[in-house]
């Protein structure tokens, strides 16, 4: 069973930073590619960043958001700085057995984590 587990999320002031994090099982982070979705009120799901064949950004977080792995804690984070209003969203992390469709519908979902960013 894969379980993420998503923490970080609150709310900022515009031009601000935050930090999202995904805890994973070993077997889930050894073997699964992950990234982030987020899901802003209103709107459908979007992929935010994600490992799959090369790291994957949207342009709308390019140079703006970093995604990274960290081996020994098993987690994978989200480093978001100058962030905008338009940035409020819920942040899922996400996992699938495919780095092709970890891109386009991952099979697993964390249960989300609230970004809010005020102007």
């Amino acid at each position: 069973q894969v379980q993420l587990v998503e923490s970080g999320g609150g709310l900022v002031q515009a031009g601000g930073s935050l930090r999202l994090s995904c805890a994973a099982s070993e077997r889930t982070f050894n073997n699964y590619a992950m990234g982030w979705f987020r899901q802003a009120p209103g709107k459908e799901r979007e992929l935010v960043a994600a490992f799959g064949w090369t790291t994957y950004y949207t342009g709308s977080v390019k140079g703006r958001f970093t995604i990274s792995r960290d081996s020994a804690k098993r987690t994978v984070h989200l480093q978001m700085n100058s962030l905008k209003p338009e940035d409020t969203a819920v942040y899922y992390c996400v996992a699938d057995s495919s780095r092709a469709s970890i891109k386009v519908n991952p099979a697993y979902w964390g249960p989300g984590t609230q970004v809010t960013v005020s102007s």
